[in-house]
């Protein structure tokens, strides 16, 4: 069957998603596409071939026409739109952050299990990435042994005006929470978070160093650096007993001019996880169509909320913070 979707939300990311999917996912279509700039709707629905603009994102989701939707809207919306879908039983792939705060996570999780089903899943799009798998499988086969030490590298070129550091925990460092709690199977249970003696905190994008404790006593390390100038680059490297792990970057080709030899970065992240989006949405798509949802659940969206919060009070009071969680359900076992 074909899966016929529904867009909330055309800016950068929601553009992509909908470019990617006509042109690269198989088993999906772009029914309707809704966005709060109606000009923008019809420009990017008319290049998809997407049959429907919907002037409300509530027709879009009950339309009968669209079997799933995918939220690419402000972070504000999220919450709403996610149990709008979750009531009308439709898949949702909903953009992180899943809702503001942990507690509106979680009612969106109660939402879910009285459903009986997982209908949400969270763009934590670098589960689908091929250097994060390729980590992963690595320490499953279990020739390195005990992992002891993750360490992670998160810059951006530049941090827009509004961005602090509490963004850099909250919007950018999620999705190292994310990662580490899905490459070491299990919940990140105390933040401490630091930053450099002597710089200006009012830059924008002012470097925090972070420090987790993960699953089984892993340590796990996040420099999150928004104003780094020279590029958008993320780095990883998993220490293990027996070995390490380093991730790849994309690289393809190599410049060799004037003495010197070089590769280029891009200027933010989409070109670096392009085939994490890709992966990501054709992973939805197979769910859907079989009835085994994969990528991020509703659980997994919460658990990365609850680590930014404990972050932000670490970042506040200069302590280490604990990191307790609610009772699973079932469901997300």
């Amino acid at each position: 069957m074909t899966v016929r979707l529904g867009i909330i939300g055309v800016g950068v990311m929601g553009t992509d998603h909908a470019r990617t999917i006509a042109s690269q996912v198989a088993g999906a279509s772009i029914r309707s596409i809704h966005d709060a700039n109606g000009e923008r709707a019809r420009q990017i629905a008319d290049e998809v071939g997407a049959a429907d603009v919907a002037g409300d994102p509530k027709h879009l989701i009950d339309d009968p026409q669209v079997d799933a939707v995918l939220i690419a809207s402000p972070d504000s919306t999220h919450k709403d739109l996610t149990l709008a879908c979750v009531a009308a039983r439709k898949p949702v792939l909903c953009e992180k952050p899943l809702a503001p705060t942990s507690r509106e996570c979680l009612e969106l999780i109660d939402a879910e299990v009285k459903a009986g089903r997982r209908f949400v899943q969270v763009g934590y799009m670098r589960r689908f990435d091929p250097s994060y798998v390729e980590m992963k499988s690595h320490l499953a086969a279990g020739q390195l042994g005990k992992p002891l030490l993750f360490h992670c590298i998160h810059r951006n070129v530049a941090a827009p005006p509004w961005f602090d550091g509490g963004m850099a925990i909250a919007n950018s460092a999620v999705h190292e929470f994310d990662i580490a709690r899905w490459l070491l199977s299990g919940d990140l249970t105390a933040i401490s978070v630091f930053r450099p003696a002597g710089l200006s905190t009012q830059s924008p994008g002012a470097p925090v160093f972070l420090v987790l404790d993960g699953a089984g006593g892993t340590l796990v390390t996040i420099e999150v650096f928004n104003d780094a100038a020279y590029g958008y680059d993320v780095k990883g490297e998993l220490v293990c007993e027996k070995g390490t792990v380093e991730l790849q970057r994309p690289v393809h080709g190599v410049v060799n001019h004037a003495l010197s030899q070089g590769t280029s970065y891009p200027v933010d992240w989409r070109p670096r996880f392009q085939d994490a989006y890709r992966l990501q949405a054709q992973g939805w798509i197979e769910g859907i169509r079989s009835g085994r949802p994969n990528g991020a659940s509703a659980w997994d969206g919460y658990a990365a909320t609850r680590v930014a919060e404990a972050g932000l009070q670490s970042l506040k009071s200069g302590r280490r913070e604990e990191i307790p969680v609610a009772a699973m359900p079932k469901l997300y076992e």
